[in-house]
């Protein structure tokens, strides 16, 4: 029965982003300097490292799969937002539909885990430096990222084959400007109470778990700078986390005022603006925050522009 009432589903409309139609050109120019910003700037930062033999480190090894995902996340959403700013029937076929949304939580769940990595790798360095070659050796930083992977893969799979179960109500008007799964279980016909108590289990393990042990590295990492005597020692260390801190304050700020911070009014505003926030926003930052605020990494850009070795 169900697989007869879904198979009546061949689109769903995008409701997008709710913008006046004088503003549309506008804001259609932003979103695609944004995109391109995005795109250009992590592309750039993958060459660097894999150009530059003094970044073939643990910790720039995780970057420059963090910029890969960053600009796979933002491809997911933003090509099509754009397409449906100028169009009169903003439509996504089915298939198109959940393709997004596996796509969206695959790279959403891999950006947590490569962050936690990230975290674990300063950890070592700065509470544990004489073991760091030992602990955060080659195979051992290949295995974190391919369990990153396939952790995230399973969890977005998981969600797409449940969803895909589901029978859809007349109404296939999503409020969002891409295939939200919070918003595609709220059009469902059929009991999501399945989905819901997955969504619940896989967001401890691949938001809140993850964004845990970030604290906890971080804890250990500020005890440990307090114990350092110079100043000069704590300045090196805040310098070589600042970074890595500013990407995770803009990723989980958004996705937890998102999903843990309900408010009663503009709610669904709301929802857009986070949205756009930790799909849009911090993907197309973090090239500058860890351009900016890294000295290997203006080393290797100046390197590559001015020839200085």
């Amino acid at each position: 029965m169900r697989r007869e009432n879904q198979s009546t589903v061949s689109e769903f409309l995008l409701l997008g982003l709710p913008i006046r139609p004088e503003q549309q050109a506008m804001f259609f120019a932003l979103f695609l300097g944004m995109y391109l910003t995005t795109v250009l700037g992590n592309l750039l930062i993958i060459l660097l490292i894999r150009l530059d033999s003094r970044l073939h480190t643990p910790m720039y090894f995780f970057l420059s799969h963090l910029a890969f995902t960053d600009v796979s996340f933002s491809s997911v959403t933003v090509p099509k937002m754009l397409m449906n700013m100028h169009a009169k029937y903003k439509s996504i076929s089915y298939a198109g539909c959940i393709s997004q949304t596996y796509f969206f939580i695959f790279c959403a769940d891999l950006d947590s885990f490569l962050i936690t990595s990230m975290a674990y790798d300063r950890y070592v360095a700065i509470c544990h430096p004489l073991h760091y070659s030992i602990v955060m050796s080659q195979s051992i930083c290949v295995m974190l990222v391919a369990g990153s992977w396939v952790i995230a893969c399973a969890c977005a799979l998981l969600h797409t084959l449940l969803l895909a179960q589901l029978s859809f109500c007349a109404d296939h008007t999503v409020p969002h400007f891409f295939c939200d799964l919070a918003a595609l279980l709220k059009l469902s016909c059929s009991d999501t109470s399945l989905n819901q108590l997955v969504i619940f289990t896989a967001g401890l393990t691949a938001i809140m778990l993850p964004f845990l042990c970030i604290v906890v590295s971080y804890g250990h990492i500020g005890a440990t700078i307090l114990r350092v005597p110079s100043s000069k020692g704590i300045c090196k260390a805040l310098s070589t986390c600042g970074s890595h801190l500013s990407v995770v304050t803009l990723y989980y700020g958004a996705i937890i005022g998102l999903y843990f911070l309900p408010s009663s009014n503009n709610t669904n505003n709301k929802n857009l603006i986070a949205s756009l926030m930790y799909t849009v926003v911090t993907p197309m930052l973090n090239p500058f925050i860890y351009s900016l605020r890294n000295k290997d990494m203006k080393g290797a850009l100046r390197k590559i522009f001015c020839g200085r070795k």
